[in-house]
């Protein structure tokens, strides 16, 4: 079950975190794994455990904020079964605190990100007679998270492109659905702690552990394997739906 053999899947952010154990996993069910990232080195840790277990990787340099970088390492890919929109960045800041510049540059990666690879990979999988896609989306999209104004409104912009290209597409063959994790433990997750409460950061790894009722943080391995699932034969006959992935935040907070 879950066999992506004979499959080509590509990973946005697929490095690092979330997108990286996506591409490790994905290769291990046979898929060949294209990452996109902004360098080399971003992808090379990935790259090098997929080649060293058998798998096949590759990877492009590219910023996905720039739709003529985005569509020339599409062609340059080709024709390919699975989309992963898992590139973002993350912003801390009020709508009163958010400056301009900071509002841009997260709907650039964000928002125009992802549509922009959805505007490279569509055209492409139709030729191909069907494909899948997966947009990481949020808990925050659909929950008020304290001072995450900008962030909280570019997932809920994913969220809805989800439910836009899943209606358009479907006669076409292609699937489009969204993940929606809280929060997950990745070395973004270390580094803002470490940066944000030196000294401290045990103690808040906890407390931002504890606002998810399981009492813990996703791993990314656990994200990985439910877009493997949604991208697997096994999950054709659904579309247009968005995954929370949460550990009970979004349903059992009180």
């Amino acid at each position: 079950m879950f066999s992506l053999k004979n499959k080509k899947a590509i990973i946005t952010g697929g490095g690092s975190g979330i997108g990286k154990a996506m591409a490790i996993l994905f290769a291990k069910q046979g898929a060949e794994v294209h990452i996109i990232e902004l360098s080399e080195e971003s992808a090379r840790s990935a790259i090098d455990e997929i080649i060293a277990t058998g798998g096949h990787a590759y990877t492009h340099i590219c910023n996905v904020a720039k739709q003529q970088e985005v569509v020339s390492t599409f062609r340059e890919i080709g024709p390919h079964d699975i989309l992963i929109n898992n590139a973002g960045i993350a912003h801390i800041g009020k709508a009163d605190t958010t400056s301009e510049e900071e509002f841009d540059r997260v709907v650039n990666v964000n928002v125009k990100g992802v549509y922009n690879c959805l505007f490279a990979s569509i055209p492409l999988m139709k030729k191909n007679r069907g494909g899948v896609i997966i947009n990481m989306a949020s808990i925050a999209a659909w929950s008020g998270l304290a001072d995450r104004f900008a962030y909280s409104m570019a997932k809920g912009a994913v969220a809805a492109m989800t439910l836009s290209v899943a209606k358009d597409y479907i006669s076409e063959n292609i699937r489009c659905n969204s993940i929606s994790p809280a929060r997950v433990h990745t070395p973004f997750v270390d580094g803002f702690l470490q940066k944000n409460y030196p000294g401290n950061e045990k103690e808040m790894f906890g407390k931002l552990s504890k606002t998810q009722p399981i009492g813990r943080m996703a791993k990314p391995e656990e994200i990985a394997s439910l877009a493997l699932y949604l991208c697997s034969d096994e999950a054709s006959f659904i579309t247009g739906t968005d995954y929370p992935i949460d550990g009970g935040f979004l349903k059992l907070n009180t």
